[in-house]
């Protein structure tokens, strides 16, 4: 992780070390911020800012510390619960492996309490990034920034950019549960007790956030690559427009489009004179996307810098798929496809070869089998689209969470590292947002506003996409139409096309499958208040101000 001035938080944080107070409430800081343990009541922010370097550092901190709770890469935070309560991802009991207290069963099965550790990770992750958007927001609107040489513009942006990028945390904090405090401050000696806003007041307060902030954010170009730009901007404000209806009752169609078309337009920048799609399923993933054109927002890991994009742990089978990819990690053998999900790709569909390892395995540049180490030890490893006992000679049943083995479901390569021997090894950034999803956005706003039917330019900014997904002899065969791209055939391409991309959650809810829809080993609850999760009850203990969501 990048070396911030730690220094940064020291005005606000009380007890720094094993507890911290953010402002909100009582967080345990985990692996991610190493912090000296002292006391630091009396530091003035003006004594700690001494030039723009520092300014810089304090602003780009809650980006850091957004990766612990946004990528896939822990299995605590926003990524977890965004995929493995859909309906792609699942992290199956695989024989002795992955029960793990029964945690992934309640989130596939949405039987999950408000004593969910995992919840409660994800919560403190999300919150401790507001306390330092907040800290942060404080300290540089108080600065004396003139003497530091930043003009007046400069510094606009820079606090546009922490306001843009707190209102993101809140999207996301609402998304999973919708009434919760606003709050826009941090604590100078004792913790903030703050009430419970409804989701409608959390919203407006985001959008005001973005609608008041984006237009002062700098365009995207390669000096902003990792921060906060208009492209990112918009992009958020396309997301909270669309969900609108969803969340807080209010259809935003117009709005939706018209923040899509700054983007699509080139007016809020981007990379390489501007966003376009790519003409491949892979560069935009590859360890040299940095300089996507499809990117808009992304969190710059790399590994040469010591911030490593690390998806192996939980998308990577055991040690013995380091041979297949000829990488340096291994994994937990822990995230898998659902059958339902695999099946959802067409045979001629390019992207389920190309992002997806699945079949025997083989030794890199070979055709060596590789082995399995438990069900299957010493035995080919082939992965296949099923999650049942089938070392066991089940062949036959649809299978469940508890019936998994080490080859049980189609795995992720939608993300590739490159082999050890690459200059660019391990060098991939994480897309937040990428120019695609502005495309789908744009065309389903078009859509819901005509009554859920396709529009011809709806139609269009769908195959945009689609088309990379085929050859060019199966293209005509497989592009839509207005009659054949229906609601329900774009709820079905968004999965395709952003598996992997933590979205499924949130799209299943505004298409209302969440909690009506039926997939692999799971049926549904019916439960309006499953769309969103409970309050942890620890925070609830620590705060009496909080109110528990209906249903808990």
């Amino acid at each position: 992780m990048l070396d911030f001035k730690r220094e940064t938080m020291k005005k606000y944080l009380i007890k720094i070390g094993t507890i911290c107070l953010t402002g909100l409430f009582i967080f345990s800081i985990n692996g991610c911020t190493k912090l000296d343990e002292n006391l630091y009541s009396e530091l003035n922010s003006n004594n700690f800012y001494n030039n723009k370097l520092e300014v810089m550092q304090a602003s780009l901190r809650p980006l850091t510390h957004m990766a612990a709770w946004l990528a896939p890469t822990g299995a605590n935070g926003y990524y977890y619960h965004a995929e493995l309560s859909a309906d792609q991802l699942a992290w199956p009991q695989k024989g002795r492996h992955g029960y793990d207290g029964g945690d992934h069963f309640r989130q596939h099965y949405h039987t999950w309490t408000d004593n969910e550790g995992r919840m409660r990770t994800a919560w403190e992750l999300l919150w401790t990034g507001l306390g330092y958007t907040n800290s942060a927001i404080m300290d540089l609107e108080e600065l004396d920034y003139a003497s530091l040489e930043i003009s007046d513009e400069e510094m606009a942006s820079i606090i546009a950019e922490l306001k843009v990028l707190r209102a993101f945390h809140y999207i996301k904090i609402m998304e999973l549960w919708g009434n919760v405090p606003v709050v826009t401050t941090v604590a100078q000696g004792q913790p903030l007790n703050p009430a419970t806003e409804p989701r409608e007041k959390v919203f407006e307060f985001i959008k005001t956030e973005l609608e008041e902030n984006v237009p002062k954010l700098k365009p995207y170009s390669e000096e902003l690559i990792g921060r906060v730009s208009q492209t990112a901007g918009y992009a958020m404000l396309t997301e909270l427009y669309l969900n609108a209806e969803k969340w807080v009752g209010t259809p935003m169609w117009d709005e939706c489009i018209a923040a899509a078309d700054k983007i699509i337009s080139g007016s809020a920048g981007g990379l390489g004179g501007g966003p376009r799609l790519a003409n491949d399923l892979e560069s935009t993933f590859s360890n040299t996307n940095k300089t996507s054109p499809e990117a808009l927002f992304q969190i710059a890991y790399s590994k040469k810098g010591g911030f490593t994009f690390d998806w192996g742990g939980f998308f990577m089978g055991y040690d013995s798929m380091k041979d297949v990819l000829r990488v340096g990690y291994g994994g937990w053998n822990a995230f898998v496809v659902v059958p339902t999900a695999f099946d959802a790709y067409a045979e001629n569909d390019l992207r389920k070869k190309d992002w997806f390892l699945f079949g025997p395995q083989y030794k890199y540049g070979t055709t060596t089998p590789v082995t399995g180490d438990e069900e299957w030890n010493n035995k080919p490893l082939v992965f296949v689209n099923s999650i049942r006992r089938e070392s066991e000679g089940d062949l036959t049943s649809e299978g469940s969470m508890a019936e998994g083995e080490e080859n049980s479901g189609a795995r992720f390569n939608k993300y590739k590292s490159g082999t050890l021997s690459d200059d660019n090894y391990q060098e991939n950034h994480y897309m937040i947002y990428r120019l695609t999803e502005i495309y789908f956005n744009k065309a389903e706003a078009i859509m819901r506003k005509n009554g859920g039917t396709a529009t011809p330019e709806a139609v269009e900014l769908i195959n945009a996409s689609r088309k990379r997904a085929f050859s060019a002899e199966d293209w005509a065969a497989n592009q839509y139409t207005s009659a054949t791209l229906t609601m329900d055939e774009l709820l079905a391409e968004r999965g395709r096309e952003f598996i992997f991309e933590g979205k499924r959650r949130e799209d299943l809810i505004r298409f209302g499958e969440y909690i009506n829809g039926t997939w692999w080993d799971h049926k549904p609850t019916g439960d309006p208040n499953r769309e969103i999760y409970p309050i942890p009850h620890t925070q609830i203990a620590a705060n009496p101000n909080l109110v528990q969501n209906p249903g808990y």
